[in-house]
């Protein structure tokens, strides 16, 4: 019988999921947001500049961390469990707890980011880029963030959890918790960011970002693919500057 911590964290997952998927715009009505322009989607109020709206956002990012980040950080907490195991549930609540916590604040300020840009007209209101130079540069910024030595640094920790652990282990779970949570912050931050142009509702993009940030943590896999991605976004944001994406 699976232990309970272990239903409750795919719980999270699956139930995070199915909140995106629920609050997705359909294609049709992007089509129809397409054919009608900015009016279509003032009058459907899909994100409106105040604090509902705002709210909304917050509540939109949590679910996307969630759904998003908990699966990429399944081997740690595996590992952790496998240390732990005399701790029992409680302590491996407390560690995601902590984790989650990280990425409850990484949401909030997506969200004012979101909105700033939204109100500023860079951003539509699917929280796609509205412009071609925010694109670019949310693209070159996420290829150039793969080279450098602060995404290396957390990478490393994230593909060896059993050493980070050791190194912090008399801190507690939450304490734990909280430290992979930033160290998972420094790995993957910048490719959260591209939801700013693949779209926030956007589903696909959504589920092909977790699974980029998933295979990077691995070792073999995240060493072969770490490089070579920041190359192809680098690519992508000279395209979208040419105008060719």
């Amino acid at each position: 019988m699976a232990a309970p911590h272990w239903l409750a964290f795919f719980s999270l997952i699956l139930v995070s999921w199915l909140c995106l998927f629920l609050m997705a715009v359909p294609a049709e009505l992007r089509a129809l947001g397409t054919n009608y322009g900015p009016d279509f989607w003032r009058d459907l109020c899909t994100l409106t500049p105040d604090a509902a709206g705002l709210l909304r956002m917050v509540l939109m990012w949590t679910l996307m961390s969630a759904a998003m980040m908990a699966p990429t950080v399944l081997p740690a907490l595996a590992t952790y469990d496998d240390l732990g195991h005399a701790s029992g549930a409680t302590s491996m609540m407390l560690l995601l707890a902590g984790y989650l916590l990280v990425w409850l604040g990484f949401s909030v300020v997506a969200a004012c980011v979101q909105m700033g840009l939204f109100v500023a007209g860079l951003l539509d209101p699917l929280g796609q880029s509205a412009a071609t130079a925010l694109s670019s540069l949310l693209l070159l910024g996420a290829g150039l963030y793969q080279f450098s030595s602060l995404k290396e640094a957390c990478l490393s920790k994230c593909r060896r959890p059993l050493m980070f652990f050791m190194s912090h282990w008399g801190e507690g779970a939450f304490r734990n918790g909280l430290r992979l949570g930033l160290v998972c912050l420094g790995c993957c931050w910048a490719l959260m960011a591209l939801a700013f142009v693949g779209g926030v509702m956007n589903l696909a993009f959504m589920g092909l970002a977790m699974v980029i940030m998933v295979l990077e943590k691995l070792p073999e896999i995240g060493r072969a693919i770490t490089r070579p991605l920041g190359g192809a976004l680098i690519a992508a944001a000279g395209l979208t500057t040419a105008g060719l994406l």
